[in-house]
């Protein structure tokens, strides 16, 4: 990552936390009996109690709950996201069905330790918190730097992960990824009277139906109300995005990596992309060895929150194998 920007990333801060919500966090014990395990069947996104367990010497808080399954479906968030970054509708809905780990990686949000500035060293957190957690087998959700996570700990860890969804994903060295894309900069940039309202512009278009969806999507997003996790501090945009920095960085056969990542992969997009631009989800497409692509129309970086009901849909077909 240059210089410049690092300078960026740190002038902006107050306007990327704008993505997360701070409020106060509950402490609670892992669970791991089965009557903890029942009762976790009955939480929702919103009632979930927050957890903490020791992973490379840092304590990360995470949320587990939904349907007790053999295989959990664990989401790895974006950039400056923390545990209610995530679109309640799109977690309960996959909750039903399967059971859920959400979490901050090691210094965001609730969790202790320094942020990693390299992909590496937070996919090296994420599945050190699998292994924590006794978790043998898991679906991977990455979503923007979280699918970039997700590839990582794939390749790190390939008999840990069954199946694949990378929503708004770029390859190594991928289009404009070795920078803030322009665009996002000037959203970061734009004063706004509510702050959330950020990612009106950088999760969708300005079309007045993508608008629509957005605003129904705050209000999702807001609707937990007792024991929020923290807002991220200021040092975990500058770590964060010199992590995609050097995860986007240009070199010779930067897809190469791709061929190593054998598992069913289905690869989400929007449509118009501003923040990973989208045809670079059509290249992990194309390089993948076992992956389908879905891209939604009149959309942005938050397409699977424009459309949650038809992407939950996709998503449970895949994971269900349903070719």
């Amino acid at each position: 990552m240059t210089l410049f920007n690092i300078r960026w990333a740190m002038r902006h801060t107050l306007a990327i936390v704008a993505l997360t919500t701070a409020c106060s966090t509950l402490t609670v014990q892992a669970s791991s009996t089965p009557a903890e395990k029942k009762a976790a069947h009955s939480y929702t996104h919103q009632t979930a109690p927050t957890q903490f367990i020791e992973v490379e010497g840092a304590r990360l808080a995470y949320r587990r709950f939904g349907k007790p399954s053999a295989v959990p479906l664990v989401f790895l968030q974006h950039f400056v996201g923390n545990l209610d970054s995530w679109d309640p509708k799109v977690i309960d809905g996959f909750a039903r069905d399967r059971e859920i780990i959400l979490f901050d990686n090691a210094g965001v949000a609730s969790s202790s330790g320094e942020v990693p500035n390299t992909i590496e060293g937070m996919a090296k957190y994420a599945s050190g918190l699998l292994q924590a957690l006794n978790v043998k087998k898991a679906d991977l959700l990455g979503f923007s730097m979280g699918s970039l996570i997700a590839q990582q700990v794939t390749l790190d860890h390939p008999n840990l992960v069954r199946r694949l969804i990378l929503v708004g994903s770029s390859p190594r060295g991928g289009v404009g990824m070795d920078s803030l894309t322009p665009e996002f900069q000037g959203y970061l940039a734009k004063k706004r009277a509510v702050p959330d309202e950020l990612l009106l512009d950088v999760f969708f278009t300005q079309t007045i139906e993508s608008q629509a969806a957005g605003h129904e999507f705050l209000t999702r997003l807001r609707s937990r109300r007792v024991n929020r996790d923290v807002d991220v501090d200021s040092k975990t945009a500058p770590a964060q995005a010199a992590a995609i920095a050097g995860w986007g960085a240009p070199a010779g056969n930067a897809n190469d990596y791709l061929k190593g990542i054998k598992q069913p992969t289905m690869v989400v997009a929007g449509s118009h992309d501003i923040v990973f631009y989208t045809v670079n989800d059509v290249t992990l497409q194309q390089s993948l060895p076992n992956a389908q692509l879905v891209i939604y129309p009149d959309s942005n970086h938050g397409a699977i929150y424009q459309y949650p009901d038809l992407f939950l849909k996709h998503a449970t077909l895949f994971l269900n194998g349903v070719k």
